[in-house]
């Protein structure tokens, strides 16, 4: 229904649904900060503490969100951060999840957090990009489905570019300027300013110095 008013009438109609959708956030428990837009219904599976999810001040959102936490995961999305539409984030264990000040994520985005994962400011994604910090066990004689995981940190630096599709696999840090090709699968740290392609990705060049 807000999708065709939003046709009828244009984008503030969303300007007065977005406070009703705080309120709701703020009575569920979620901590919301001044200035939040929303232009979707929030999808929320919290099995955890609904306190754990913070969203700062000026966040827009352009579309759902899917938020979820278990255990003592947590959620941090800090001031100024815009979202695209239809992403998922997930925060089990004690991981943080945290989106750093004016990062900025396409849509589709998964975050899956089983430890910390960070996204550092100004940092960008295409659509589709997944991070996932964690994997299951494999060994033979098993269903993987019954199998412990392994976990590693995720941090990506400031001033990041993440290709459409990309891949961003447990244990890897990508440090500031990095920039990861369309459809990368990456497996191991990027330096500052490096560009990385393919399946697994490799180091493909350097951003070039301002002309």
């Amino acid at each position: 229904m807000i999708k065709f008013l939003a046709f009828c009438f244009g984008r503030r109609v969303f300007r007065v649904f977005s406070p009703l959708i705080k309120f709701v956030l703020v009575m569920r428990g979620i901590k919301v900060g001044k200035g939040f837009y929303i232009e979707g219904i929030p999808y929320l599976k919290i099995r955890g503490k609904a306190s754990n999810i913070i969203i700062g001040d000026n966040v827009e959102i352009y579309g759902a969100i899917d938020l979820r936490n278990r255990e003592n995961g947590k959620i941090i999305i800090k001031d100024n951060v815009r979202l695209e539409n239809d992403s998922r984030f997930v925060a089990a264990n004690d991981a943080v999840l945290t989106l750093e000040e004016k990062c900025f994520l396409g849509p589709h985005n998964i975050i899956n957090c089983g430890v910390d994962v960070t996204i550092g400011s100004y940092t960008i994604s295409g659509p589709g990009v997944i991070i996932q910090s964690s994997n299951h066990g494999m060994d033979k004689g098993t269903p993987i489905w019954e199998q412990h995981h392994t976990y590693g940190v995720i941090t990506i630096g400031e001033d990041v570019w993440l290709g459409a599709g990309a891949k961003i696999l447990a244990g890897v840090t990508i440090q500031d300027g990095g920039v990861v090709g369309a459809g990368a699968v990456v497996t191991q740290d990027v330096m500052a300013n490096k560009i990385v392609g393919g399946i697994p990705a490799k180091e493909i060049g350097e951003r070039p110095d301002p002309s």
